[in-house]
């Protein structure tokens, strides 16, 4: 093929169709498990309320559920993927391949929040969240009844591999995907002033964005790193239905889903997808949740 403007073209619109079909093609795990939130500046800081928010009788003046100070803030962070095409492969018509590449590098980007989601959930049992205390952590402060405070626990101490029940009903999720440029698939391939054709010989094209993930609501998620068993689970899925939030009011959460990676696939699936146990009676805890397994957690 002979490097010219509108050849390069052709080839730019026909790496760029194999990046976009694949990119539409995926259908990742991450909307299940955070809300989508645009971003318009460097960092987002997310001021959470104590609890999530609830009707209550209007007996006199409005009580304002301020959102105070706990605060969290995620950065955005720039990421980029880049591939270059020799000039002789072109002049060669040697470039069939990368069609098959650009694909690929579409469907990575697909699957880029994920990748950077999951991790978190990990992470959790070390990182801070809004209130000061780990994500996963035995002493998260909840004001009782009578407005004392009071120390609860979303996780289960253990060596791992750790698995998750989350809630993932409710508006606000337990986890954050923040957006502040959508990942764009762009090319550097002009002979006169391209700096890579200049110096190295390559036609350079790529993919970037700007991002980040975060940790959302803790009261949404139960970490264990305890056997994956139906007494752990039943027990960890209890507590999360007897949450309370501040002055001791149920929070009516559900736990709806089981996070976890693929060394415990098989036993996930025999907790909850087999309808009887292995003496031959009823499994009470069969489809009582949906199962999603992810790589990003091994």
């Amino acid at each position: 093929m002979d490097i010219s403007a509108p050849n390069l073209q052709i080839l730019y619109t026909g790496f760029k169709a194999a990046f976009e079909d694949a990119f539409r093609g995926v259908k990742p795990q991450y909307p299940r498990i955070a809300m989508t939130v645009p971003s318009s500046t460097a960092a987002e800081t997310y001021a959470w309320m104590e609890a999530l928010p609830r009707i209550r009788e209007w007996l006199d003046e409005r009580v304002v559920k301020s959102l105070g100070t706990r605060q969290m803030q995620v950065v955005n962070r720039t990421f980029e993927s880049t591939i270059g095409v020799k000039r002789e492969q072109i002049e060669d018509d040697q470039y069939g391949i990368f069609a098959t590449i650009f694909a690929q590098l579409g469907l990575s980007t697909g699957n880029f929040p994920d990748e950077l989601l999951f991790p978190l959930l990990n992470a959790g049992f070390t990182t801070q969240c809004f209130d000061g205390q780990n994500f996963f952590d035995p002493n998260h402060p909840v004001k009782d009844a009578n407005g004392n405070i009071t120390l609860v626990s979303n996780m289960q101490a253990g060596p791992g591999p750790y698995w998750f029940l989350l809630d993932t009903t409710q508006i606000v999720k337990p986890l954050v995907w923040q957006t502040r440029r959508p990942f764009d698939f762009i090319s550097k391939t002009d002979p006169r002033v391209s700096d890579s054709v200049f110096k190295t010989n390559e036609f350079v094209y790529g993919t970037d964005g700007r991002c980040n993930a975060g940790l959302g609501l803790w009261q949404l998620a139960f970490g264990s790193g305890q056997p994956l068993n139906s007494a752990n689970f039943r027990a960890a899925r209890q507590t999360m239905i007897d949450m309370k939030g501040d002055f001791g009011r149920p929070l009516g959460l559900n736990p709806d889903l089981l996070v976890y990676p693929p060394t415990l696939d098989g036993t996930a699936r025999d907790l909850i997808m087999s309808e009887r146990l292995a003496n031959g009676a009823s499994n009470t805890d069969w489809k009582l949740v949906d199962l999603m397994k992810s790589a990003w957690l091994g």
